[in-house]
């Protein structure tokens, strides 16, 4: 039986002041019309797996979690430990219930434009995990040289069901350029799809200790006891680098991971001088920027452009845009200097 995951435990630090620990970035209404980008996730888990959707978050926002989505079951992972043992915490709970269940595993914090294409890239994976027992990833095709992303090798020309020849980290500029040019590289976007069975049998061969703990914890275990230890470490490094036969379906659907506040003028689009702006903001003679308030503060600029202006709770970020990804750095230096609070 089908069964979608939708990964929703991250902390969203670029996002900040916007995203903070007790409500991070898949939790806001950053998608169009206002929709959390983990209801999103939702809506295309449903699209393949019906009402058979879990997500899986951190104890410690399940509150936060089932206010935006009250209807969708909630496993609780009791520390972060990484996309490794939180999808393997899944697959071992599901794997209790129903024994030939296979996995769509999706990230909660996401953007895709064409939803109903991306329904047919999972059915297609799905349907691979069913007849041949694959394991694989979604990989998008790339538009420009990005550096914020991992990349899986393929054969040139690739199209359908094809294996992946390797695991690529987050390159630098001239070899993003290489790699964008080459047309052998695809965006790793952290979709995956397996069966239960397999990605257990995986963590067995690659990860043991995380593998028995999960096991345990999905049997009645002590979940808080036998999660704690484990090693912190993404699918991607734990088993999919490591597998003896990894595939990806290549796919262009207008996604983005809305990994800093750049990416939140393609998921809200733009005015005709190409700033995004909420109705409290006031931009003149500027373009490119993205200005935003969420309670209602009324934010002016005047002769600026590619500028990243966000008023959210007690905290006021003014970025350049084309240094949107160092928000980390404000974040690290606020927890420097004692002031948590502000997280």
């Amino acid at each position: 039986m089908r069964h979608a995951v939708i990964l929703a435990g991250g902390s969203g630090t670029r996002l900040w002041p916007a995203s903070r620990r007790a409500k991070p970035k898949q939790l806001l209404p950053l998608g169009p019309g206002g929709e959390a980008l983990l209801s999103a996730a939702v809506r295309r888990g449903r699209a393949v797996a019906g009402a058979r959707v879990m997500i899986v978050t951190a104890d410690e926002q399940v509150t936060a979690t089932r206010a935006v989505e009250p209807d969708v079951e909630i496993l609780a992972e009791p520390v972060a430990r990484n996309t490794a043992a939180a999808i393997g915490l899944a697959a071992a709970t599901l794997l209790r219930r129903d024994p030939d269940a296979v996995m769509v595993i999706l990230p909660a914090d996401q953007h895709v434009r064409d939803e109903a294409e991306l329904a047919r890239i999972l059915d297609q994976g799905l349907a691979a995990v069913e007849h041949d027992d694959a394991i694989g990833t979604v990989g998008i095709t790339p538009t420009r040289a990005e550096t914020g992303f991992g990349y899986l090798e393929v054969e040139p020309g690739a199209v359908g069901l094809v294996d992946v020849k390797r695991f690529v980290e987050k390159p630098d500029r001239e070899t993003a350029q290489r790699y964008f040019e080459s047309g052998t590289y695809l965006w790793n976007a952290g979709m995956f799809f397996a069966s239960a069975r397999r990605i257990l049998a995986e963590l067995e061969t690659h990860l043991a200790p995380t593998a028995r703990a999960v096991t345990a914890i999905a049997a009645g275990g002590d979940a808080a006891a036998l999660y704690a230890p484990l090693l912190k470490i993404s699918i991607d490094h734990a088993v999919m680098e490591r597998a003896s036969r990894v595939v990806t379906i290549p796919a262009s659907i207008g996604w983005d991971d809305v990994g800093s506040w750049a990416a939140i003028a393609d998921v809200r689009g733009t005015d005709a001088s190409g700033n995004t702006v909420d109705e409290h903001a006031l931009v003149l003679d500027g373009t490119g920027n993205i200005v935003l308030s969420d309670d209602g503060t009324v934010i002016a600029t005047v002769g600026v452009s590619n500028l990243v202006v966000v008023k959210s709770g007690d905290a006021i970020l003014v970025i350049a845009k084309d240094s949107a990804q160092d928000v980390r750095k404000v974040v690290d230096a606020l927890a420097a200097k004692g002031l948590a609070k502000y997280l």
